[in-house]
Parts: structure tokens; sequence; C-alpha cells
């Protein structure tokens, strides 16, 4: 039998708990797993795609094709899965669109349990003989379910021989098939598989979308919690909730029964806090050379990453210039913020011109590609301070 129309190749979503003796749980649950969405509503932020692919379930114009791309952690595979789950629902009538989640369909789709949902990795599968052999199993009817879903995950690293396999394939596919080609990379998808599916770009997620969702999670979880520490989360995140989901789950562990808390965020994750680098910004203001490089050595000696904080620190002056700049968008960066930083950004910004904003960028912009080869990881950061003190 073809691999790809096996039992042991159907997605597993990560929904059942895998058991060892009697009640006896195998492992703990991740908490990205454990609240996977299981129904459209549930996505965080990607509405207009919802929007466009319920509207067509809903009224039965199916593709036969999809690409979805965007930044990994922002809900292709998720999305893809639904899409599987909401086309087979044995409940679900005409002109609706969310999955029942009771059927025995969207109970085995759940479970990872559906023969006829098939998740390939072309990261792993990416040769011509895998292709050949899902072309044999796109003809075989499915073993239960209305259709048989094929998601491809990262299918730009399909090679050439086995791209050009696929696209006869979605040439001329059955009517019981339909394929969800996911990738970070669209523009290394070959352009005449590109042209057979509809396509769908997710996009990151803001700091308060992601804020909210952990927020949902700590709620049904019980856990108390600071407004501050999610965003100190959801920042680190560079939008991907799945990064983000990952981290709550390591802040909740390394918490234990207290509350998640912006310091207990801040010492997990190595972060400098936004008090610290506005001080740091005010002594580049005032070229105070050696109080600049004296509050970077402190706070990598009291553990934070040299990257992290040039992350960090990049991350606000990048806003102060946006403040400077382009005030419309300016207004929906303060947004995301409290007010007290919003406050002291705002004052940076009125101290600083675009010009030198501009090259205090470009400066710590090229350390961070210096400290990649550095042997003193905060050697090119210190050496951009003196640049720009010195300038």
């Amino acid at each position: 039998m073809c691999k790809f129309n096996s039992h042991k190749n159907a997605c597993f979503t990560g929904y059942s708990y895998d058991k060892i003796g009697k009640g006896k749980l195998m492992a703990h649950l991740a908490l990205y797993r454990r609240y996977r969405p299981k129904t459209f509503k549930e996505i965080v932020g990607q509405e207009h795609i919802i929007q466009t692919l319920t509207n067509a379930i809903a009224s039965g114009n199916i593709s036969h094709a999809y690409l979805f791309t965007g930044p990994r952690g922002t809900g292709k595979t998720t999305t893809a899965r639904l899409l599987a789950k909401s086309l087979n629902c044995q409940n679900r009538k005409g002109g609706d669109y969310e999955p029942c989640n009771k059927c025995s369909s969207c109970e085995e789709i759940n479970t990872g349990k559906a023969v006829d949902l098939i998740e390939i990795d072309a990261a792993s599968n990416r040769g011509i003989d895998e292709m050949r052999e899902l072309k044999e199993g796109v003809g075989f009817l499915p073993v239960k379910l209305k259709y048989k879903v094929f998601i491809i995950d990262e299918a730009h690293q399909l090679t050439k021989e086995a791209a050009n396999a696929l696209l006869k394939t979605l040439e001329e596919p059955p009517t019981h098939a339909v394929f969800v080609l996911a990738t970070t990379e669209a523009q290394k998808m070959i352009p005449t598989i590109a042209s057979r599916c509809q396509r769908f770009s997710f996009r990151r997620l803001s700091i308060q979308e992601i804020s909210h969702r952990l927020e949902y999670i700590l709620r049904k979880e019980g856990i108390k919690f600071e407004q501050d520490a999610l965003a100190a989360i959801a920042a680190s995140a560079n939008g991907c909730i799945r990064d983000a989901e990952t981290l709550l789950d390591q802040a909740v562990s390394f918490g234990g029964s207290t509350a998640l808390k912006k310091n207990l965020i801040e010492e997990l994750l190595g972060l400098a806090d936004k008090k610290t680098i506005f001080t740091f910004i005010n002594y580049l203001f005032e070229k105070k050379t050696k109080e600049a490089i004296e509050l970077l050595n402190e706070v990598i000696d009291k553990g934070t990453e040299a990257a992290e904080f040039l992350k960090l620190l990049l991350h606000y002056l990048r806003q102060i210039l946006l403040l400077k700049v382009c005030p419309n968008l300016g207004e929906s960066l303060l947004a995301e913020m409290t007010t007290e930083e919003g406050k002291e950004l705002l004052k940076l910004a009125e101290k600083f011109s675009v010009e030198k904003i501009k090259v205090i960028l470009e400066r710590f912009e090229a350390a961070e590609q210096k400290m990649k080869y550095a042997n003193i990881f905060q050697l090119p950061i210190e050496l951009a301070v003196v640049d720009v003190c010195e300038d």
C-alpha cells in the first residue's frame, strides 16, 4: 500500500494523551497543543483569511488547492487542519462552516486518527519518490471521510523533480482530493504550482493580539498574572503565536504556583527591562559614553544576553523613528504600550532628530550583524556606543 494512504502517516494533531497504566498520563501536553484552535472563530489575527475560507465552505465553493504563506507560528497548519475538519464534518449543515467537534470525523481529526488527513513534511519528504507515492495515494478514494486532504508543510523545499510531479497532480486532481501547501518562503515556490492554488498570506500578530490570547489561556488555567508579563512574552515572540504559547508554558513551569509577573518573565528570558533601555538611550543622546558602556556591562553581568539587549534596543529605536516620521503609525504603536511607557517614548522622540535616530539605528544594526562573528559578544555594541557618542 502507498505509504501516503496508510494509517501511520495520518496527521497527529496533539489533542490526545498517551497513557501508561491506569489513569496516568505519560507527559504534560504543551499549552500550544492543548489550546490549538478547534474552530475558525478561535484563530487569532487572520480575519481576512478566515472570512474568505468560511464563506467558501458555507457556499460549497471549495478549491482543490490552497497555498498558505507567511511567517512560522502564525496559524497556517492549524487553519489547514480546520479546513479539513470542516469539509468532512458529518453534522455541518448547508450554509454553515464551523465543524461540530462531536461527530466521529471531527473526533478522528482532533485525535490524529483520521487516515484521510495526510500531513507531509516537505523538508524530509522532498524527493521525486515521495511525490510519486503521493500521486498514487491521491487516486484512492477516502477510507471514511468525504474528502482526502493533503497538507504539505514547507512546500518550498520540494526538489524541482518532486514539484513537477506534484504539478501534474494539481492540474488534474480527483474530486475527492484537496491540497493545502504551507510555506514560510513563498518566493521559493515554483510559479506554476503557485498559479494553480488559491493563495492566502498569513501575517505576524500584534503584541496586543498575542497578549489577549495568552490572557485567555491563563484564565482557563486559573493562573494569576500581570498584564505587563504577557506583553513581555508577546514582544519576545516576534509576531509568532506558537512561540508565545511555548514561552508562556515555560514561564508557568518556571514560576510554579506563583503569579506570572513581569520580573519573572524578564529573568526567564534574559530580558533587560524597558526602564534600563530608556536610560541607555538617554545616555546616547547625552553622549555619555562611559555611563552607557557601564550600564550595558552591568545588564549583561546580571544575566541578560547581549543579543537580547540589542534586539530590545533596536525595537525601541525603531519606534522612536516611526513616531518622528509616521505619526499615524506611531499612534498605533503607542496603543499597544502602557501609558507610562508611551510617555517615556514620546519624551525620547522629542529629543532626537530624524537624522540622528537614523544614524544610531544604522550603527546598532551593523553591530547586530558583527555580533554573529565576535569572540566578545558585547564588543560590537560597545564600539557602536563609542561611535554614536563621539560622532
